[in-house]
């Protein structure tokens, strides 16, 4: 398998050539107002860095072979590859590295995002390039717990303090390749809080189902998460539990019980929030893609039953979301989902809408 040298991949010379290359397109494209430092600070951009400044700090410190930065991002590269034997390699000569910290200063966050090595695992707000999961990442994930890996330490992510399992729960990459349950049941064996550290503002369960994992929520379910909010309820499709808390359930927790629930196509359930006055045109509460309605999630999730019962209750097929500005039936398209696309165009009436 291998993982790249980072002689190859890490040196000034390559970032300076990038500025250069890209002062001469901006001048031939008539941009040639902007100067090498305003390419300098792109290219840093580019590579996930706040400033130029950072890029080659960081690039001369990983260059320095045997530094404790150039160990670290060694090590960084054996995870995100899958390379086993040079992830145990290093472990073994350089046991600290399981709790060591990166300290890359990216522009999409602030300062730094600190991430442990297994946070590596998760793939997910760490620089996109390294957002990649090999189809052997249980096995990376076991060589870091056997050398001592903190199963819950906290990185600074998307504006807020995470563990491994919550970007895990929200990422794509691992889901793609097929280990994301894997991993789940890989992080609670090893003794990951099933509900999250007492100081996490979203539980692992909820993040899970606000991201469409309906598997790994499952998972989470099953191994012990609460579900003890008529929202994680909904998203679960658990009918008599979501009926049991209603009564007593906020106008929040509704709001957000239905867009769970329509997101994750338990149509059984959105009948009930229906019929307790949930309204199918609102926008979707903050933490829940608010920019769209549910019409345009069940749309998305292919989820046909709940789609039609939403369209009988009265949701508008010409609501466009607030991001991209596009219809239910543009969002279906969009997800390739063919049954509710043709379902939604048979249900239109007047100027076309997607």
């Amino acid at each position: 398998m291998g993982s790249t040298p980072l002689g190859l991949l890490y040196y000034r010379e390559k970032h300076e050539k990038e500025a250069r290359e890209l002062v001469g397109k901006w001048q031939a494209s008539g941009s040639g107002q902007r100067t090498l430092a305003d390419a300098r600070e792109a290219v840093a951009h580019e590579h996930d860095f706040d400033t130029w400044a950072h890029l080659i700090e960081w690039v001369e410190a990983a260059g320095r072979e045997g530094s404790p930065v150039a160990c670290f991002e060694s090590a960084v590269e054996a995870v995100v590859a899958g390379d086993e034997p040079e992830l145990r390699k290093l472990m073994r000569e350089t046991p600290s590295l399981v709790r060591a910290r990166s300290t890359r200063a990216p522009h999409f966050e602030a300062p730094v995002h600190r991430a442990t090595l297994l946070h590596y695992v998760a793939a997910n707000g760490v620089e996109r390039s390294r957002q990649k999961t090999p189809k052997n990442a249980v096995a990376i994930a076991t060589i870091l717990f056997d050398a001592g890996a903190e199963v819950d330490a906290l990185a600074s992510m998307y504006g807020g303090e995470a563990t491994t399992m919550n970007m895990l729960v929200s990422s794509d990459h691992p889901a793609f390749a097929g280990v994301e349950i894997g991993l789940v049941e890989t992080l609670l064996d090893h003794g990951a809080a099933v509900d999250g550290p007492a100081t996490s503002v979203r539980t692992p369960l909820f993040t899970a189902l606000a991201f469409g994992h309906s598997e790994a929520a499952e998972v989470l379910a099953r191994r012990g998460a609460s579900v003890d909010t008529l929202a994680a309820a909904a998203g679960l499709g658990r009918r008599d539990l979501a009926a049991a808390f209603l009564p007593a359930a906020t106008a929040e927790e509704r709001h957000r019980a239905l867009a769970l629930a329509t997101q994750h196509g338990q149509s059984e359930i959105v009948a009930i929030l229906l019929d307790a006055g949930e309204d199918p045109n609102r926008y979707n509460p903050p933490g829940n893609h608010a920019h769209s309605t549910p019409l345009h999630q069940a749309a998305l999730g292919g989820h046909l039953a709940a789609v039609q019962l939403l369209v009988d209750r009265g949701a508008r097929l010409d609501q466009r979301d607030k991001v991209y500005h596009g219809s239910p039936l543009g969002w279906a398209e969009h997800g390739g989902r063919a049954e509710v696309a043709a379902f939604l165009r048979s249900r239109r009436t007047g100027p076309k809408i997607d």
